[in-house]
This record gives C-alpha cells, sequence and structure tokens, in this order.
C-alpha cells in the first residue's frame, strides 16, 4: 500500500512551474506583469533563441526591499493581497506569489532589485539560492533567466522551433503594449528590436506599432458605458478582417483575458458586415468593479467569470454598432506601394525618439487632412465658373478640379450634388426606354421595397448620392457623384434592401396572407415531427403555420404575402430545415436566418440588364437601408474610387 507523505518545497514548485511556466513566454509574461504592478513607467525584454537560453526583463519599477528578497522567491509570498477579503477586490496583475519560485525552480535566475536606498542581488539554481550580495542602488529590478528547463529535459521536447516561441513572446509584448499604452515598452529578440512604444499614452499610435500604419488609419474609436462599465477602444471598419479571432484583443481592468461570449459580443456588433468566415479586428479595454469580476479561475489568470455577462455583452455589441453608424464604410481599391509624401509621413507619426505629447499627436494626424480640405475650398472657389452642364468633358473637368489633393474624403450626405443633375438623367432615361426592346424593359423591371427613410439619414456615415452612368456585364453598377466614381455590386445591394425589408416584416408576420392553390406537403420523420410539434410557435412567428396531415406529415395552406414570389416553397422548407438543424434557435435567431435566406432568393442576380432610371432607384433605395454598405453576408457593397485616386492611376498626379 501506497504511503502518504509530504512534497518537499522542491518538488512542489516544480509541480506548480508545470502550470505557470508553460513556455518562455509564460515567464515574460508574469515578469513583466510584476513590473507593471511595481508602477514601472518603463520595461525593457530581451530574448535569445526564443527565451530558451535568456530571458533579460529591466523596469523602473518600485523594487523589492533587501531585506525581503529571499521571501521573494517562497512559495505564496506576495505583497498585493493580506486577507481573504482582498481577493474580491484585486486590481493588480498579480496576486497568487507563485511565478518567481515556479520559474526559478525550472531554471537559472539572477535578480537585482533597488527600492532607490539600497540594492541586492541573488543567484538561484533550481529554486535554491546559491548567491546574495549587495549591489547598485538604481531604482528598480533586473531579472535574467536562462537555461530554462535544465532540470527537467522532458519539457524541453513539448517546446516548438525558436521562431515559434519567439513569436508567442511577441504575442504577449503587443498584447501588454495594447494595454498599456502609457508605459514605454522595449521588446528585443536576438539583439533586433521588434517591438519599441513611445509610452505616450495613446492607444491609436500603439495599434500602428502593433498591427501597421495602415491598419490603424483604418481604426474606428469606440466609447460606451454603463452603470456597472466602461468602454473605450479601437475596432476595424468591416473591410479590414482577418480569418481567426486572434485579433480581437478584449482587456479588463488592465488585463488580457479570452471570453467566448465577449468575443461573441464584438462579432454581433458587426453582423451582416463581414463575409463567413471572416473575423474583425478590436482593442477593447473595459473597466469595472473589481467584484463584478472573478480572476481566480484559471491557472494563467486568462478566462476570467463576470457579474452580469449578459448585459455587458449587449453593450459591447451596441456600442460597436453606433461607432460603425457614425462612419462612412465604402471601401476603396487596394493601392499600389509607392513612394511615401511627406504628408502621408506625416499622417501617421511614430517616432519614438520624439515621444510627442498626445495633443502634438493628434494635431499632426490631422494636419494633411486639413491642408487637403483647405485646397479643395480653393479650388472650389476657382472653379466657380465652371458651367453645370451634363457634358461628360465638363463634368470631368470639374471633378478634377474639386478632387485633387483629397484622398478618397467622403463628405456627409447633406453635400449634394445640383438637382439639375437628376433632371438629365431623367432625359437620359427617356431616351434608354426609346431604344429599349420591349422584351428587354420586361427582363429589367425592378421594384424595390419603400424603405423609411428617418431621421439619421443625413447623419455622419450616411451613404452619399451616386448617379448611375452605366453597367458593366450587367453585374456592377457605374456610379458617380463629386468626389469619384462608384462600382456597385447590383445583387448585394438589392440583397440588402430586400433583407432589411423582410426583416421588418418578420417583425409583425401576421398581416396579409395568400392562400395556395395547391397546399405545401411536408413528410418528415418521427425525431423531425417531434421537433417541428414541439417548436411550431416559433414557425408561427416568421409566418409559416403547419397542420397535422397524418402521421409525420404537415401541410401549409397558406404563406404572407411578402414571402420571396416563386420560391414560397422552398423558403417555407429552408425555413422548417433550420429549425430541425438547430431545435434550441431562439425566434430572433429564425428570423434573422429566414430574412437572410429569403434576401438571397429575391435579389437580382448578375447578367440582368437594367435601364438608368432602375438603376438610379435601386441606388436611391439603397441610401435609405440602415447599412447600406454590405450584403447581409458581408459581403462589400459599394467600392470607391477617388478623383484623387483616379488621377493617379492616369499620373496626371504624381
Amino acid at each position: 500500500m501506497a504511503v502518504i507523505q509530504q512534497l518537499d518545497d522542491a518538488l512542489s514548485n516544480k509541480i506548480a512551474a508545470g502550470e505557470v511556466v508553460e513556455r518562455p513566454a509564460s515567464i515574460v509574461k508574469e515578469l513583466v506583469e510584476n513590473a507593471i504592478d511595481a508602477n514601472s513607467s518603463q520595461i525593457l525584454v530581451e530574448i535569445e533563441e526564443g527565451g530558451l537560453s535568456s530571458i533579460r526583463i529591466v523596469d523602473n519599477g518600485t523594487g523589492i526591499e533587501p531585506n525581503e528578497l529571499e521571501l521573494a522567491f517562497s512559495r505564496h509570498a506576495t505583497s498585493k493581497i493580506k486577507t481573504d477579503r482582498d481577493l474580491f477586490t484585486i486590481r493588480t496583475l498579480g496576486f497568487r506569489g507563485e511565478a518567481l519560485p515556479s520559474i526559478a525552480s525550472v531554471s537559472r535566475v539572477n535578480m537585482q532589485t533597488s527600492t532607490g536606498s539600497a540594492g541586492m542581488q541573488v543567484e538561484l539554481e533550481g529554486g535554491k539560492i546559491v548567491h546574495k550580495q549587495p549591489s547598485e542602488a538604481r531604482k528598480g529590478t533586473t531579472i535574467v533567466v536562462t537555461d530554462l528547463f535544465y532540470n527537467t529535459p522532458a519539457r524541453l521536447k513539448y517546446l516548438k522551433t525558436v521562431l515559434t516561441e519567439a513569436g508567442h513572446v511577441s504575442e504577449v509584448m503587443n498584447r501588454m503594449a495594447l494595454a498599456y499604452p502609457h508605459i514605454r515598452f522595449h521588446y528585443v529578440s536576438d539583439g533586433k528590436t521588434v517591438l519599441k512604444t513611445a509610452g505616450n499614452g495613446d492607444l491609436r499610435q500603439v495599434i500602428a506599432q502593433v498591427y501597421g500604419r495602415k491598419t490603424a488609419e483604418k481604426m474606428v474609436p469606440i466609447t460606451g458605458s454603463s452603470l456597472d462599465y466602461e468602454l473605450s477602444g479601437y475596432i476595424a471598419k468591416p473591410e479590414l478582417t482577418r480569418a481567426n479571432r486572434q485579433y480581437m484583443s478584449i482587456f479588463i481592468n488592465g488585463r488580457y483575458i479570452r471570453n467566448f461570449k465577449l468575443a461573441k459580443a464584438i462579432q454581433q456588433g458587426f453582423h451582416t458586415k463581414l463575409p463567413i468566415g471572416r473575423f474583425p479586428i478590436a482593442v477593447l479595454k473595459l473597466e469595472m468593479d473589481p467584484t463584478l469580476i472573478d480572476v481566480n479561475v484559471h491557472p494563467a489568470k486568462l478566462e476570467v467569470r463576470l457579474s452580469k455577462e449578459e448585459a455587458l455583452s449587449e453593450m459591447i455589441a451596441e456600442s460597436i454598432k453606433k461607432a460603425l453608424s457614425e462612419e462612412t464604410l465604402i471601401p476603396e481599391p487596394k493601392k499600389e506601394n509607392t513612394a511615401k509624401t511627406k504628408s502621408e509621413q506625416l499622417s501617421f507619426s511614430l517616432a519614438y525618439e520624439l515621444q510627442p505629447e498626445k495633443e502634438h499627436v493628434r494635431e499632426t494626424m490631422q494636419q494633411p487632412r486639413q491642408l487637403a480640405a483647405d485646397d479643395q475650398v480653393d479650388r472650389k472657389k476657382e472653379s466657380t465658373s465652371i458651367d453645370n452642364s451634363w457634358s461628360p468633358s465638363h463634368q470631368q473637368e470639374k471633378e478634377v478640379e474639386q478632387g485633387r489633393g483629397s484622398n478618397a474624403s467622403i463628405p456627409p450626405r447633406n453635400e449634394r450634388v445640383e438637382t439639375n443633375t437628376e433632371e438629365k438623367y431623367e432625359q437620359a432615361d427617356r431616351r434608354t426606354d426609346e431604344s429599349l426592346p420591349m422584351e428587354m424593359e420586361e427582363e429589367a423591371a425592378v421594384v424595390e421595397p419603400q424603405l423609411p427613410l428617418g431621421n439619421d439619414a443625413e447623419a455622419k456615415g450616411a451613404m452619399p448620392p451616386l448617379y448611375p452612368v452605366g453597367q458593366m456585364h450587367g453585374t456592377y453598377i457605374v456610379a458617380q457623384n463629386e468626389q469619384g466614381m462608384y462600382l456597385i455590386d447590383q445583387h448585394a445591394a438589392q440583397e440588402r434592401i430586400k433583407y432589411e425589408h423582410f426583416h421588418q416584416k418578420l417583425a409583425e408576420p401576421l398581416g396579409q396572407t395568400q392562400e395556395l392553390l395547391v397546399p405545401i406537403t411536408l413528410e418528415l420523420t418521427t425525431r423531425e415531427t417531434l421537433v417541428v410539434t414541439e417548436s411550431k410557435e416559433k414557425l408561427e412567428a416568421v409566418g409559416v403555420f403547419l397542420e397535422e396531415f397524418g402521421k409525420n406529415t404537415f401541410v401549409v395552406r397558406s404563406h404572407p404575402t411578402w414571402f420571396p414570389q416563386g420560391d414560397e416553397e422552398s423558403t417555407i422548407r429552408e425555413m422548417v430545415e433550420q429549425l430541425l438543424d438547430n431545435k434550441r434557435i431562439s425566434i430572433g435567431e429564425l428570423r434573422e436566418e429566414a430574412a437572410i435566406m429569403m434576401s438571397c432568393k429575391a435579389a437580382i442576380k448578375a447578367n440582368r440588364h437594367l435601364r438608368t432610371d432602375e438603376m438610379f432607384q435601386l441606388l436611391e433605395t439603397l441610401r435609405r437601408c440602415q447599412e447600406p454598405y454590405t450584403c447581409p453576408h458581408g459581403r462589400p457593397v459599394v467600392i470607391h474610387f477617388s478623383t484623387y485616386e483616379l488621377e493617379k492611376m492616369f499620373k496626371r498626379v504624381m
């Protein structure tokens, strides 16, 4: 029979290290968190061979008193909590007192620390102190970790390549920099600087350091608040997506966390704006009372328990929707890599050595846009004598004069083109109608549902007025306004229009119905019959009423008049299939899926030629949509080519 015995401290620390020290990145995370808790304003991290050979971290924090240094390497020794009540009000990143002893037990550690009055240096091997001596009194701490897992070689075989391990360290440093933009981070790998931040508190500048300047330029600020939570940060415009969720960073009280429901809330905020399988870039910072969060549920403190999680998720989703609704989301074609002009370089200053103040950075970022706007006003004054008649050459001159120097800025919707332009289009429509064969006119007929144009139609981010000039391959509408040329996917555009129409109708499906001459019969299996019987009220909420018609058979005798014409039976069958595929689906989710499915069926397809008046009607109805920039599947509806970009393509400007 096995004998129960007490494990010694060395073995206990190695067991604990199995949870705390998974790889070099785990050590970097724990030690950088200690430096942040010590109120450091500058942190240097240097690694060699992915951290397997050496990890060196230098900070200018408060340091450790010489007489407490040995105690710091004892298990569960910490300065951050004292009583069990402190566990419910944790504001520091660390609190368990496990990191230092766990790291020291599987490596060789050299630490030098000082509070500013006296310094102490200590060396440890396998968790045991082998040397101790006084050191210089520079305030802060320097810790060097070498020969990781030298005494537990079995752990080494689970590590990846040097580059992979260095990548994990980079990921940790990126998140630390995003969480604490007011701290100056300097990360060096094998003698090369990988990350260097200014520490001036500008989160957008840190995003540019981590993800690149072009990404930062497409980030939208977001704010939100409730009685319990404060939200701030940045989200990328829907045109900028990634293939996984790794680019969604959520920080709660300065701590990076992983939470499935909050990640879903971010995606919900982008609902119908992202293609399937694509995910947004987001950096969200949440502040809350520490009593609303339990961080002591995961060895690495990456997962937490939240009070009022549903309310928080709803606030995040609504804040994202609000932030995106205030932006013009028309994407532009990808630009070629050309030499940067002076103004482009100034538009996003990232000079670490200058360490500009927030106001200076913000002024510098806005300067080129203001200069471009001033230049555009001057040119408008110069071009007031140009005739506004509908002449292609005159229109081109007008656009060139007004567009030069404006880099794809789209005006608010209240900056309208002169009304006589519409009269010119009506004349062109009449000429087009006369020249169309009768059968082609019938094929091209498009009737759009009338969507209400609310008071927010002229708000910032609304789609500007567009005027069609033609059609490509019966698929893309070519339109223009004073800001340049636009390509519109006619199927995606009408899909968005139909989606919002059906979504509105499904909210009140008990309106007018139409009796079927030949009822639709559904034959199901026994299991499917049970599911449908239990969930008939969900189908009734979307306008589908089933009557039992023998064993495992149902019949549908009517449907709402607004169901897609010609696709009524397939629409009903697909609604029933959605319920069978997910019997836990809510009424709201079923309505959402039904609206997406019906809009795809009802929208005009490619290779469908439209008259000019029909294109004009389609664009005007699209402007009335709440979210006109993407189809329900998240694909773009409109792409913008600014006049300035067209001039660059034709080398009219350099």
